[in-house]
């Protein structure tokens, strides 16, 4: 932990309305392990809970990652993303509460936004990026996937065949290909990032409160089945991650080598 915070792997800090949420891993390019989620976890129900708090800022520290999913170095040496102090890995958990936490919630990609990264910005409600983001997903090729929120809603949000791309090629998109494609709201210049960021969270401050709980909660209505595959989709990756094939994905991946596939296929 930092001095008197709470936090080891994320800071926490309000700024007048806004609440403004870091992944504090650079040495990591911002990859999270069972400790950043609950950390994540327990810093948006803190802004959830705070009456100061209108709107909530996502961002990772530093200029190269926003987030690049799960510490799949840590999974490659201990077989899962480390200890937490419930026990549990709770990824799908933080997934649902940037959706249900009734306040908007803002990604600011200041970098790499890959894998379970990606994801985290998707499931945002607003996404701004820094001109040198870039997005993408890494799944597959690490032996991973999320096959609930992180494609089934990525694929309204950007249409079936992107989002099949995105997830079948593991290809890395620049921010101007993002916002074409409607992955992000608005790209700016990195040094803007956060200016404008908190000037988004300052123009949400100004609406009604409770009309917008109840716009988000009517936006999330029409996807809310979603997470039903959510919640067996991170069934199957607690599965799947233990397997051969699994497990070669992350070892490849630490071992800065391609991973042997073949063998896996089946008819």
């Amino acid at each position: 932990m930092n001095g008197n915070s709470p936090y080891a792997d994320i800071t926490y800090e309000i700024d007048a309305a806004a609440a403004i949420i870091t992944i504090n891993r650079p040495h990591r390019y911002n990859a999270f392990t069972g400790k950043t989620v609950e950390e994540l976890v327990r810093a948006f129900r803190a802004a959830w809970a705070d009456t100061r708090v209108s709107a909530i800022i996502l961002t990772g520290a530093g200029d190269k990652a926003f987030c690049t999913g799960g510490d799949v170095k840590q999974r490659a040496e201990t077989g899962d993303y480390g200890p937490t102090e419930s026990g549990m890995f709770e990824i799908g958990y933080l997934h649902k509460l940037i959706r249900d936490v009734p306040k908007p919630v803002i990604a600011a990609v200041n970098g790499v936004a890959v894998g379970g990264g990606h994801v985290l910005h998707v499931l945002c409600d607003l996404s701004i990026a820094a001109e040198h983001a870039t997005f993408g997903q890494a799944g597959p090729r690490v032996g991973s996937f999320d096959a609930g929120f992180g494609s089934a809603y990525l694929a309204r949000v950007v249409g079936e065949k992107r989002a099949r791309e995105i997830w079948f090629l593991c290809r890395r998109y620049d921010a101007a290909t993002a916002e074409r494609w409607g992955l992000v709201n608005y790209v700016v210049p990195a040094d803007q990032l956060m200016t404008e960021a908190k000037a988004i969270a300052a123009e949400i401050a100004e609406k009604s409160p409770t009309a917008l709980r109840f716009l988000k909660q009517s936006f999330n209505a029409d996807t809310d089945h979603q997470a039903g595959l959510s919640n067996m989709a991170m069934s199957a990756l607690e599965i799947f991650v233990h397997t051969d094939e699994g497990r070669e994905g992350a070892q490849a991946f630490a071992e800065k080598r391609p991973a042997e596939f073949g063998r896996y296929v089946t008819a």
